[in-house]
């Protein structure tokens, strides 16, 4: 079937797709001309000629060359470069899921048209599934320094503020709290990797803990060096340990396909409900003890 008997709103989604292949196409090859580790770069070669095969069965039907989006590019790119593979890749595929391509209805028109897409698309994925990213797998040491800093610092701070209501004087208790838990979180995390026999695991474990339990720290702990008010202060550290929360569910979801609305209902209620429980201890200790700073 030519094009000229292909109904003008097919051909628009045809072109659509096109376009969509081909900027693909040119992120993938990009990023294997960058990449240093020889399996992922062939990954995603071989991913890029798909795309770019792709390109070609959508461009007989249509006729006619499409240029490919270059602010796509180089958004890709970047994110893939500075987040991760996995993530950049995910995030885009994600994104075309989206485009609301009818590929139903063109196969009304263009035989197999939705089978070729499918088949494609799951070919694609398994091919995905062989990019090794050593940050993934790392992500349960990632996730335990951040939810035990979220919520323990959280808590803490939550406490500090109305029983001490002195914003460097919170800032310095909770920084000398935060650097001692994240020392003893990453030596934690060491022993019990080295307990389970993960003997070469343990030290880049025990890094990645740490390091993430310390930047949560210093986010949370920056507020109060730089607002005067207590309470204001804490507001704010309460707003940044959400959004660390949402940022990092977000994505852990797309990165492992995991459910993102589960994740962070259960890490926000659980950090915002050790907040509540500790500022009430802290009310309660500057009541009783009568502390007056």
């Amino acid at each position: 079937m030519t094009s000229k008997t292909i109904p003008i709103q097919i051909i628009q989604q045809l072109i659509k797709a096109q376009k969509n292949e081909i900027t693909e196409y040119h992120i993938y090859t990009r990023l294997a001309d960058t990449i240093k580790d020889k399996k992922n770069s062939s990954v995603l070669r071989k991913i890029g000629e798909d795309e770019k095969r792709h390109y070609e069965i959508w461009k007989k039907y249509t006729g006619i060359d499409v240029a490919p989006s270059k602010w796509q590019i180089a958004k890709f790119f970047w994110i893939a470069r500075i987040l991760g593979l996995t993530f950049g890749i995910k995030l885009m595929e994600k994104g075309e899921e989206s485009a609301k391509i009818n590929y139903e209805a063109i196969s009304e028109y263009i035989k197999d048209a939705a089978k070729i897409a499918k088949d494609e698309d799951h070919h694609e994925q398994q091919l995905i599934a062989l990019i090794e990213e050593e940050k993934l797998d790392y992500v349960g040491s990632i996730v335990l320094g951040l939810n035990d800093a979220l919520v323990e610092l959280t808590g803490a701070l939550a406490g500090f503020t109305f029983a001490l209501q002195n914003t460097k004087l919170i800032a310095v208790t909770g920084l000398i709290t935060g650097i001692a838990a994240s020392f003893s979180m990453a030596a934690s995390e060491y022993l019990s990797q080295r307990s389970e026999g993960e003997g070469d695991k343990a030290i880049k474990s025990s890094i990645y803990t740490g390091t993430a339990y310390i930047i949560t720290v210093i986010l949370l702990i920056l507020p109060y060096l730089l607002i005067d008010h207590f309470m204001a202060a804490l507001g704010a550290t309460l707003s940044i340990g959400i959004a660390i929360i949402f940022f990092f569910n977000y994505y852990i979801s797309v990165a492992k396909d995991l459910n993102f609305k589960e994740r962070f209902t259960e890490m926000a209620l659980i950090s915002l409900g050790v907040s509540a429980v500790t500022f009430l201890i802290g009310v309660l200790v500057r009541q009783f003890i009568g502390i007056d700073i």
